[in-house]
């Protein structure tokens, strides 16, 4: 990196962290921390587990947030003091140090104003993730697992809680269904650009002739409900079902008919949870999956709304999003934002970044074309 090249990377960089001081207004954010600490700070706090754990959620979040802020500017101040001492003193390898700390700084700043692009009324919000196998039997069965070790691999990476709520085993090998939770604040705003059909070539290990073989897997993302959403379902309105767990588990799950189906009867939804040891619990976590479910439901219903005073009769973007091929070649696309790499094992062991700030991008683009 040239001299002039390092001088205007830098500059560039300042300008993108000002742009995000602006977004993320630091003062307003140090103001919820302070009230967060306040509030963590109650003891009597604890005498709800669950309103505690999302307070303590919610203030590491900002700290974080506050704190990856400050690192940021103060790493880019570093680094042009370390580049204009190695440039007065002609040490080379201080000056490599220092183009190698900026560019990492760069992807740091990127990743950083990637979150400040997540403005939707839900994209705050932790996420649901259900992955089903569709056409392509049990090479889809297949796929739909690795999707879902793929997106566990990548929140575990990141450090990111999840809780696997449901999985419903294929015959042969994968499985039918599975619903996770992703415990992390905005993991909603992040991971809906997956919502879509995933497609996978490549020659199939259940083909005894070695062919090649495409199959589908549909991946659905939703915010997880909020007691501010008001997603009140009478009980005459659902009909509950218990029923032995089924595929691999622990001591007692097989055991006992402790899992939960729910079916919402006005809209036929139906969704079911076996992960958890107890009914009770089962029947909780079916419970936060179907207000999830109907919460975006209402979401959908009112973008219909809007769409149809505009006159759009756009279809969603979320259908045939991405592409795994293995054979003939080897590649991951994003059909929407052209974002593709020539590693599909490294995408599938969870290196999702690049395809999640390409889609983050491409999302709000488009907001602004309609």
């Amino acid at each position: 990196m040239a001299v002039l090249d390092f001088a205007e990377a830098l500059k560039d960089l300042r300008t993108t962290m000002e742009s995000i001081v602006a977004v993320l207004d630091l003062d307003k954010l140090r103001g919820e921390a302070a009230a967060l600490e306040e509030r963590a700070a109650d003891p009597g706090l604890w005498d709800d587990p669950e309103n505690a754990q999302k307070v303590t959620s919610q203030l590491s979040a900002v700290q974080n947030q506050i704190r990856k802020v400050e690192e940021l500017s103060s790493r880019l101040d570093d680094v042009e003091v370390l580049h204009e001492l190695a440039e007065a003193e002609g040490d080379a390898d201080s000056l490599q140090e220092a183009e190698s700390e900026l560019e990492t700084a760069r992807k740091d700043i990127d990743e950083l104003e990637v979150r400040t692009l997540l403005s939707g009324e839900y994209d705050a919000r932790e996420a649901m993730v259900t992955i089903r196998a569709e056409a392509g039997g049990v090479d889809a069965s297949d796929f739909a697992e690795q999707l879902q070790r793929m997106y566990l691999r990548w929140a575990e990476r990141k450090g990111y809680p999840t809780e696997v709520l449901d999985t419903s085993y294929a015959e042969e090998a994968g499985i039918k269904s599975t619903t996770f939770a992703v415990k992390v604040p905005y993991a909603y705003g992040t991971l809906s650009v997956e919502q879509g059909t995933h497609r996978m070539v490549r020659i199939s290990p259940f083909d005894n002739q070695g062919r090649r073989q495409t199959s589908f897997a549909g991946v659905e993302v939703l915010p997880v409900v909020e007691q501010t959403d008001h997603i009140e379902i009478p009980e005459n309105e659902m009909r509950i079902d218990v029923f032995r767990s089924s595929g691999p588990g622990g001591q007692s799950v097989n055991t006992t008919d402790s899992a939960v189906r729910i079916t919402h009867l006005p809209t036929g939804i139906v969704v079911s949870c076996q992960n958890e040891k107890s009914q009770i619990q089962n029947r909780a976590a079916a419970m936060r999956v179907l207000q999830a479910r109907l919460l975006a439901r209402r979401k959908e219903e009112e973008q219909a709304r809007m769409n149809a005073l505009k006159g759009d009769t756009a279809g969603s973007w979320g259908n045939q999003m991405r592409s795994y091929v293995l054979q003939p070649y080897q590649m991951v696309k994003d059909l929407r934002t052209e974002h593709e790499v020539g590693n599909p094992q490294a995408v599938l062991d969870g290196e999702l970044d690049g395809f999640l700030e390409a889609g983050i991008r491409w999302r709000k683009q488009q907001e602004k074309v309609a």
